[in-house]
């Protein structure tokens, strides 16, 4: 998937349907001069329905149709026959879309099952015809009711991405190299900040035909939970990873980033802290191999019991080792 055409937030405009106006027909035939009241009630105006599909990855879609307006609901007719409800729209969405009203800023749903299906907007009841109106002393009622209008609303879908790896960490810290190295993904790379805006998502191929999905998450920096730097945009897709996999450049203060990074995500969500977390030091082939063993026995040192790993994505160094930490990881309920 390509950066432009990954897309996770847009406003759209929805229209329930309308509902059909009843029938206001009195009975006439042959040999029945007064067959007295036979309008059927109006159909149901369609509805606007939202429904997760695991095969779609991104808002893309909606790019180009904002507006959605659903059928109009048919008009009853004689013989107490009810018109024919109105076409539903049926909306498909990536999981882990979020539906907000855009109003009044309110969550409405939630979309993370596939198949999953919800009813965000119904369509107008059909009105009733004179048939239902009939009673004693009312033999021949000659009106009939219109149908209630459908509903109206601008919504906003925000996506945050579901996969089981998300790469957490500051620009130019080296994770669409890594991406790239892991999985078939090509994101952009480039030796400025900033140079992924968008997720990129990998499937990494693992042992015995196993697999699972990493998500590259642009770059976070300092201040990113009060927004700097796109902050929100960026770490609202943190949210539904499973793991966190903390990649920090070896040119800098290991531990101190590692903070920096844990404290945003803090802020802008307190539940972050909850979840399984690796720590990944990249680049480690700017280290001279002398070197090595001196420099990751000082962070180790710093981290205390959390064991930190070492790689590098160019020279293809402890690659194999962090697939394997990230699958025992996913498939154990605690890290070791």
């Amino acid at each position: 998937m390509t950066e432009d055409n990954f897309v996770d937030y847009v406003s759209l405009n929805l229209r329930s349907g309308n509902g059909g106006r009843g029938s206001s027909h009195l009975r006439r035939e042959k040999f029945v001069a007064k067959g007295g009241p036979d309008g059927g009630d109006g159909g149901n105006g369609g509805d606007i329905i939202f429904r997760g599909d695991a095969n779609i990855w991104t808002l893309y879609t909606f790019k180009f149709k904002k507006h959605f307006k659903a059928g109009h609901g048919g008009d009853g007719g004689r013989n107490k026959r009810t018109g024919k409800k109105g076409k539903d729209i049926i909306i498909k969405v990536p999981l882990g879309t979020t539906i907000i009203e855009k109003k009044s800023d309110k969550l409405i749903a939630e979309i993370t099952e596939n198949n999953k299906e919800i009813v965000l907007l119904r369509g107008g009841l059909g009105g009733r015809g004179n048939c239902y109106f009939k009673s004693p002393t009312n033999r021949t009622p000659r009106y009939s009711q219109k149908g209630i209008s459908g509903e109206e609303m601008i919504i906003t879908l925000e996506l945050k991405i579901l996969a089981d790896v998300g790469l957490v960490g500051f620009p130019n810290a080296g994770k669409s190299t890594l991406l790239a190295s892991i999985t078939s993904a090509k994101p952009k790379v480039g030796d400025y900040e900033f140079t992924t805006l968008k997720p990129n998502l990998g499937i990494v191929e693992y042992k015995d035909f196993k697999t699972f999905v990493v998500a590259d998450i642009p770059g976070i920096i300092e201040g990113a939970s009060s927004g700097k730097g796109l902050g929100h945009f960026f770490l609202r897709h943190v949210e539904r990873n499973s793991i966190l996999l903390f990649l920090i450049s070896a040119e800098h203060d290991i531990h101190n980033r590692f903070l920096i990074l844990r404290d945003e995500m803090l802020k802008f969500n307190p539940e972050l802290l909850d979840k399984k977390f690796i720590v990944v030091i990249s680049k480690i082939d700017l280290i001279e191999v002398s070197k090595r063993s001196l420099f990751l026995d000082k962070v180790n040192k710093d981290f205390n019991s959390i064991s930190v790993l070492a790689l590098s994505s160019v020279i293809n160094l402890g690659l194999d080792t962090l697939k394997d930490k990230l699958w025992k990881v996913l498939n154990s309920s605690q890290i070791e």
